[in-house]
């Protein structure tokens, strides 16, 4: 089994999310012995937001610069990096309703026609399917599901979903900035949630694990 941990938080170890990836990492490789993990840091490595260089792979055009075929290599590793894992553990936070930018740039680069999904005659198709998403979701406030402000968890199940991702499982700590008590309450129902992980039903659309 293949594991993909990506971190797209720049706070290093003031990090939230990264602190919940990293034990729903170690906690996956508790209960599945023998998991192969790899590591993308998105706050280090993160690919360019999407521009005429890099857009070659979504107009079908051919790289005719070199700029442009580096850009390409980029959008390749990535797409197969991310095929090759059968697990993905995400770390999201919310920056202004949404996720970050880095983060974004990532997925505009995984969302490749042929690739990791397909248009028929009855809709487009998933086809990055068979694959387990883990969120480390976590917020500074607090917001209801189906809120008009939230767009981060919303937003990652919908685009992973479109590309045949149907295994979403949330580790949620929210209320983080609204002082030490409330965060120390998330940190410990995320604890919760996180030991909790391996037993979420696979295949089965939107798991959260909040307490």
């Amino acid at each position: 089994m293949k594991l993909l941990h990506v971190d797209s938080s720049p706070l290093n170890t003031n990090s939230v999310s990264r602190q919940l990836t990293a034990r729903i990492v170690a906690q996956w490789q508790a209960t599945h012995p023998g998991t192969v993990v790899e590591t993308l840091d998105l706050d280090k490595n993160a690919p360019s937001h999407l521009n005429m260089d890099s857009l070659g792979f979504k107009l079908g055009t051919k790289a005719e610069t070199d700029v442009a075929r580096r850009e390409n290599e980029i959008s390749e590793r990535l797409v197969t990096q991310f095929l090759a894992a059968d697990v993905i553990v995400v770390g999201a936070p919310m920056y202004n309703f949404t996720i970050p930018t880095q983060l974004k740039a990532w997925i505009d680069r995984l969302a490749q026609a042929g690739r990791t999904f397909t248009y028929t005659d009855k809709g487009p198709q998933g086809l990055a399917v068979g694959k387990t998403l883990i969120v480390a979701s976590t917020r500074g406030g607090k917001y209801d599901v189906g809120s008009a402000m939230e767009h981060q968890e919303s937003y990652l199940k919908a685009v992973f979903g479109f590309m045949g991702v149907t295994d979403v499982r949330i580790v949620r700590a929210e209320g983080v900035a609204m002082g030490d008590a409330a965060k120390t309450q998330a940190l410990a129902e995320a604890e919760l949630q996180i030991k909790a992980i391996h037993q979420a039903p696979a295949n089965q659309p939107d798991v959260a694990l909040v307490a």
